[in-house]
């Protein structure tokens, strides 16, 4: 597989379409999960975000990121690294554990904004505890990692202007 550069030092629209995507759907789900939401809307919007996590994985494969720029420490592009792994890794098991918790519960249908239903995971009964505790500390990692993450964008914006955020925003943008 050829992993072909990003031009100009941007990241690709599908690359961008899928982090805002993505971004807004996560931000939707930890607001209703922080006001006690079981809504289906909720169970809809996690799977909807395991599904494009998986495609931006698959995209990403694919697709070789902007460098950081040059004079960017060591300690920050392992943080850097480390974050998005992290949040890769709970973009995929904060869904996973709440499709398990519903799994195992079985007492809530679990369809896709009522279009079509999604079949439960074959675990047994004993996970629904499990996968809630997993889903409810999974769910705050996330909070923390994406407000780390939005701080992060945010300083190299405002602080540092060296352009790291103008890479992933839409539009025409210059790049520094």
């Amino acid at each position: 597989m050829t992993v072909r550069p990003i031009q100009g030092g941007r990241y690709s629209g599908i690359a961008i379409l899928f982090h805002w995507t993505i971004a807004a759907l996560v931000l939707v789900n930890l607001w209703i999960g922080l006001i006690g939401g079981s809504m289906p809307a909720h169970k809809a919007i996690g799977i909807t975000v395991l599904v494009l996590t998986l495609g931006r994985i698959g995209w990403r494969l694919g697709h070789r990121p902007p460098p950081l720029p040059s004079g960017t420490p060591g300690w920050e592009r392992m943080a850097a690294h480390a974050t998005h792994l992290l949040l890769y890794l709970l973009l995929i098991v904060l869904p996973l554990s709440g499709w398990a918790m519903v799994s195992g519960e079985k007492r809530y249908p679990l369809d896709w904004f009522a279009l079509f239903p999604i079949p439960y995971l074959p675990i047994p009964p004993s996970f629904a505890h499990l996968g809630h505790e997993a889903h409810e500390l999974l769910g705050f990692a996330m909070l923390g990692l994406v407000a780390l993450h939005v701080a992060a964008a945010l300083r190299h914006h405002f602080l540092l202007r060296d352009g790291v955020l103008s890479r992933m925003l839409p539009g025409p943008r210059a790049v520094r």
